[in-house]
């Protein structure tokens, strides 16, 4: 146990040193820099799933049109390894952030997609019915009722591929781009068990990709909780939407 305990030491003091040095900090290979490069694919990517996915799941679940097949080719992207689509969007477009945005894209896009299509079903009959009622066209029926019902579950698929995708835009370096997975390949290549400053640099790069997993889950979770807030005050104002505050749509993750 001593042993254990002294091990864990000397590593947290390796990773310590391996910080402390200032080259860390600076130049294209430096933190501050792939940590951006991280986000900035991690960002792009959850974009165009939402810019992809969103308007489709609106559609089909205002229409209800085609739903489950949508649905079932979205989620065929979570069976085909995000590693291979990668290598192999790679071959066929070289080394650029085409093969990453399209591994990571279609990543991101079940979660976002399954959520609010289910969300946008789940709103009550009478809601719909109620809100036509009133005079409102289709397009103000989705707008004004739908999207702000089914807002808590559209806010947790963004979030849920918004994690994913930044836990899985490590694997960016493995075609020779950069992010935070740069220091888990390169510090494997350089091996771990004898050295020293390549074992830190993956030990840091692994707590790097997991400390800003959790902190895009808090930032949309606070985002979420605002956002839906808002949508819940503007659905009380219309009046008829307000029987679907008890539905009990599943969420979808």
């Amino acid at each position: 146990m001593v042993a254990g305990t002294d091990g864990l030491v000397n590593v947290l003091a390796e990773v310590v040193r391996w910080l402390s040095d200032a080259t860390r900090w600076s130049g294209t290979n430096g933190i501050p820099a792939r940590l951006l490069e991280h986000i900035g694919y991690s960002i792009g990517a959850t974009v165009i799933a939402m810019v992809i996915a969103l308007p489709l799941a609106f559609w089909i679940g205002h229409t209800g049109r085609g739903g489950t097949l949508a649905v079932n080719v979205a989620n065929v992207g979570r069976a085909i390894p995000t590693f291979g689509l990668i290598l192999g969007a790679f071959v066929v477009f070289g080394l650029n952030l085409i093969p990453v945005y399209i591994a990571l894209v279609l990543l991101a896009i079940p979660p976002i997609l399954t959520n609010a299509y289910v969300g946008i079903r789940e709103v009550d009959a009478e809601v719909r019915e109620a809100a036509e009622g009133m005079g409102m066209t289709g397009a103000q029926v989705l707008a004004r009722v739908e999207i702000p019902v089914a807002m808590p579950l559209i806010m947790t698929g963004i979030r849920t591929s918004a994690v994913q995708v930044v836990a899985t835009a490590t694997l960016a370096a493995f075609v020779g781009l950069g992010g935070l997975g740069r220091y888990l390949i390169d510090g494997l290549a350089q091996g771990v068990q004898f050295n020293v400053a390549a074992r830190s640099m993956v030990i840091v790069g692994a707590a790097l990709v997991a400390l800003l997993a959790v902190l895009t889950e808090f930032l949309l979770d606070q985002l979420e909780r605002i956002v839906v807030s808002s949508a819940l005050h503007r659905e009380r104002a219309l009046g008829p939407a307000e029987p679907a505050e008890s539905s009990n749509a599943p969420i979808v993750t």
